[in-house]
């Protein structure tokens, strides 16, 4: 069985990241029980949306994704996800998603943290030329992580996604490689 998650460590996280093929062969070969561990899932529900997905395919021929999950190193524990998804290799881009599934976990920089490493990943290993940023027009914490990342606001995509049975806008942003770069470079120079 050929399952080889990529692996990053930032300074408390440990991420751990699938690509379709990996979640194909995780379904394929381990038990309900082993997927849920596998993947951090805590309910059945969670379990069921991910078994969807993967029934659905989760990749397109022209779209990929790297999913990480996140556990925090000291125990171990799953708490959350952080990924590059709508990979369009042709075109050198991608979505950046992220959602902290523990709330003892929230607040604590965990996912700036992640998400940082995430976009290196993407710029450094992928070669992305774009990652583009969707976030709720009201989600303010998801909002400063953009923000913080240096992401410039291109636009608002109303109604865009259905939650609850109610649409709600989502906010558009990207970052070009010259712009993370620039970003990297200035780090580096003002240490």
């Amino acid at each position: 069985m050929d399952l080889s998650p990529i692996i990053i460590e930032t300074k408390r996280l440990k991420l751990t990241g699938f690509s379709p093929h990996d979640m194909t062969t995780i379904f394929e070969n381990f038990s309900k029980d082993e997927i849920k561990k596998i993947l951090g899932h805590r309910t059945d529900e969670d379990y069921e949306q991910e078994k969807y997905k993967y029934k659905k395919g989760y990749a397109s021929y022209n779209r990929s994704f790297v999913l990480f999950l996140l556990s925090e190193k000291t125990s171990g524990k799953i708490i959350g996800r952080c990924g590059l998804h709508n990979w369009n290799e042709e075109h050198n881009r991608a979505e950046i998603g992220y959602n902290m599934s523990d709330e003892h976990y929230k607040r604590k920089g965990l996912m700036t943290e992640a998400v940082s490493a995430i976009i290196d990943y993407g710029f450094e290993k992928l070669k992305l030329h774009r990652i583009e940023a969707l976030v709720g027009s009201e989600n303010i914490p998801s909002l400063k992580i953009i923000e913080n990342h240096h992401f410039i606001k291109e636009g608002l995509l109303r109604d865009h996604y259905l939650v609850d049975d109610k649409y709600e806008d989502s906010v558009l942003f990207s970052i070009l490689h010259n712009e993370y770069a620039d970003k990297k470079s200035d780090k580096t120079t003002n240490r």
